[in-house]
């Protein structure tokens, strides 16, 4: 089956993976979705990644060990959402970036110097895609 928007698919496994309470979630891998995994650890979403190489996949698989709350058991990402669509992208320039709920949460911005999180893009004074939101 042919995935018409790779990223909405890599949010979609993540969010089911959740909901069913899987420890660890496998994702086909590309550039984009490595790139948004790294910021996903780096900013404290999910516990630990691998990338690794498999036949099946051309690029690999994405193996994503995802972070629960030890005493509610209730996952740490509470909302992952796409912004940026195929049939409707949305772009913002550095100063339109919008902040997710006052700073708590994370805009995943693809920008022309790579992918960064909405406060790197506003540091780098670039604008570009919105792709998603995580809180």
């Amino acid at each position: 089956m042919q995935v018409t928007d790779p990223i909405a698919d890599y949010l979609t496994r993540i969010r089911n993976a959740q909901l069913a309470g899987h420890r660890i979630v496998e994702i086909p891998a590309s550039k984009l979705k490595k790139r948004i995994t790294e910021i996903l650890f780096e900013q404290g979403y999910i516990l630990k990644y691998t990338f690794d190489a498999d036949a099946a996949h051309k690029q690999g698989l994405i193996k994503i060990a995802l972070k629960y709350d030890p005493v509610s058991k209730k996952p740490v990402i509470q909302k992952l959402t796409r912004v940026s669509r195929p049939g409707l992208r949305k772009f913002a320039g550095s100063t339109e970036i919008p902040r997710v709920i006052n700073g708590l949460g994370i805009m995943i911005v693809s920008t022309s110097r790579g992918v960064m999180t909405d406060k790197q893009a506003r540091e780098h004074n670039v604008g570009g895609e919105l792709l998603c939101y995580v809180y």
